[in-house]
């Protein structure tokens, strides 16, 4: 028989996902603060809030997992109350109320309101853009837009999120001033899509002009972008970002595929000429640009011919920064009308054989590293080391600097000259420059 905890409410949010859901806890959990709750983030709590995703299906199958792993918790009087919000709730609430009924309540993703309320707090207008973050006190996540008006065929992002919706530029202004006030030095730019930022609220890609605003801000040292799409790219971003220290040289764009015939089925509105002399441009305008990239491989009809011009593409290129997903079937997609026609087994081969490119791409280019000197913000310790990255490599994502901690004292949030001593093909390793503690 179940028993009733008796621990005092403390709510346990946990995140699922991708930065945009990370962003979306951190709001939930300044929201539930305000209103006197205890909550915490992927620690011990009675009452549980899983943030979900449902992007593709490697996502999902996390997701129920880690609900039904509550939902067991709760049945042997481990915890009290099970909630579950974020895009699969969004995108499957029917389907999950039927299949997992013993979660207490399922909320979508524009449901804060609603899950406050269950929760016993008031959503406060006043908080906007009020969050605890969960980051390293370092750096922060923001998010500029909402949702996508892109069409890409393999896609679910729209039916979770809905239509494209930027953030004015003054509360983001405001955010970013808070973020700073508590330490933040590093702002990292989230949207969907950031290149069609501001076309709803300015009638024109005001990238820039946010970017201007932002880099006025004391304490807030750099800052990165992601999730830009390559057509419409704003290129006045491109010279504020070779202007401007405050801006990393560093752009994260989703690609996806380079074969025309696969561009065209992806509805992505662009070809392998174009995207090539997109990427020239960058590496013209910045030079000593860091460009991160993801493809999709096993997409339906993709023929060896058509992955063998992706494979010379992405030899050609020598992406700084690259990942490589097999395509998922996603119901309610463009493409979900498609055969999904190369095998599993295929699919995966694919990715393997394009990260093993990519593994050979980054140990040549980290090579070119050693000896070279790196501005440097550290993130964290972890075992025997002092973990920091350069202006080239985002967190969770990318290349990491490893420092001997037992030779070396660091601390965590500062910027440091690093010297690069060693390299493998995702590490650099290095020392610091004596002296060059640079805050």
């Amino acid at each position: 028989m179940r028993t009733k905890s008796i621990k005092k409410n403390k709510i346990n949010v946990i995140t699922l996902g991708c930065s945009k859901n990370v962003y979306d806890s951190e709001v939930l959990m300044g929201q539930l603060k305000a209103s006197g709750k205890d909550v915490v983030h992927e620690q011990e709590g009675n009452i549980v809030v899983i943030n979900t995703c449902g992007f593709i299906d490697n996502a999902k199958e996390e997701s129920v997992n880690t609900i039904l792993e509550y939902v067991n918790r709760k049945e042997n009087g481990l915890v009290d109350k099970v909630f579950v919000t974020g895009c699969l709730s969004e995108r499957y609430k029917p389907d999950l109320q039927k299949e997992i009924p013993n979660v207490d309540q399922y909320f979508g993703t524009t449901e804060l309101p609603q899950l406050l309320k269950v929760l016993g707090a008031d959503y406060k207008h006043e908080l906007l853009g009020e969050r605890l973050t969960t980051t390293p006190k370092n750096y922060a996540y923001l998010k500029i837009a909402e949702g996508c008006d892109r069409p890409c065929s393999f896609c679910a992002i729209p039916l979770m999120r809905g239509k494209h919706v930027s953030q004015p530029i003054e509360k983001l202004v405001k955010e970013a001033q808070g973020l700073a006030a508590k330490g933040v030095k590093e702002l990292i730019l989230i949207a969907q899509d950031l290149t069609y930022y501001g076309l709803d609220l300015y009638k024109k890609r005001n990238l820039a002009e946010l970017l201007e605003n932002l880099v006025k801000i004391e304490g807030i040292e750099w800052i990165r972008l992601h999730y830009a799409f390559p057509t419409g790219f704003p290129m006045d971003v491109l010279e504020l970002m070779k202007n401007e220290p405050k801006i990393c040289n560093y752009i994260d764009i989703p690609l996806q595929h380079i074969s025309d015939n696969i561009l065209k089925s992806m509805r992505r509105g662009t070809t392998q000429e174009k995207t090539t002399n997109l990427l020239k441009e960058f590496r013209k305008a910045v030079p000593g640009i860091a460009i991160r990239t993801t493809l999709i491989v096993g997409y339906p009809g993709e023929t060896e011919e058509d992955f063998q011009i992706l494979k010379n593409w992405v030899e050609e290129m020598r992406f700084e920064r690259l990942g490589c997903f097999a395509y998922s079937h996603e119901e309610n997609t463009h493409a979900y009308l498609l055969e999904d026609n190369v095998l599993d087994e295929v699919k995966q081969q694919r990715v393997a054989d394009i990260m093993d490119i990519q593994a050979q791409i980054s140990w040549d280019l980290n090579q070119e590293k050693i000896g070279k000197t790196f501005k440097c913000i550290i993130d964290r310790k972890e075992g025997p080391y002092f973990i920091g990255r350069t202006e080239f490599d985002s967190p969770d994502v990318d290349n990491e600097v490893l420092i001997d901690a037992a030779q070396y004292y660091l601390k965590t949030g500062d910027f440091v000259e690093i010297t690069i001593t060693d390299a493998t093909e995702f590490d650099l390793y290095g020392v610091p420059v004596e002296g060059k503690i640079l805050n």
